[in-house]
């Protein structure tokens, strides 16, 4: 197995992964990403966003973390890791583990203050995971928010 930093020849076999993390999340037909979207937006002037890929020798790509940078007003910058997804068939192999190590590398290497990422909360596997090898915090707080492309629309233009 081997960590490797993606490329865009990876971006179709990241988008068939991320759309197997959906099925997983139980939302398939929320993915409306495309390759070409994240061509231009991972590999344009102004990457958006980074991906690690682990790579087996005989089924090629069975893993994915895909990472960016956030701005925190109290902590600066920080690494958010979007999602680490590992093909059903390759799962408790340590994959997943591999590829956050990579991230929190990067990170490190990046000058980052910190990492954070969202799980969940009925995946327990991934909670467990976090918490006893990584002594991750897991913040019961906070409330996640979003707005679609459709509803900011929407509410600028009346």
């Amino acid at each position: 197995m081997k960590i490797r930093e993606g490329i865009k020849s990876d971006l179709p076999r990241a988008l068939e992964l991320i759309q197997e993390l959906a099925d997983f999340e139980r939302a398939p037909d929320e993915v409306t990403n495309t390759v070409e979207a994240m061509e231009q937006d991972g590999f344009g002037p102004e990457p958006l966003f980074g991906f690690y890929v682990a790579e087996d020798v005989q089924d090629g790509i069975v893993g994915l973390a895909l990472y960016y940078y956030r701005y925190s007003t109290w902590k600066g910058k920080r690494m958010y890791l979007e999602d680490i997804i590992v093909t059903e068939s390759h799962r408790g192999k340590g994959i997943g583990k591999a590829l956050f190590d990579q991230v929190i590398r990067q990170g490190i290497a990046t000058q980052c203050s910190g990492m954070v990422w969202q799980v969940l909360d009925w995946n327990e596997p991934a909670i467990q995971f976090y918490r006893e090898v990584y002594g991750a915090s897991l913040d019961g707080e906070w409330i996640n928010c979003s707005i679609s492309r459709e509803q900011m629309i929407k509410k600028i233009n009346g």
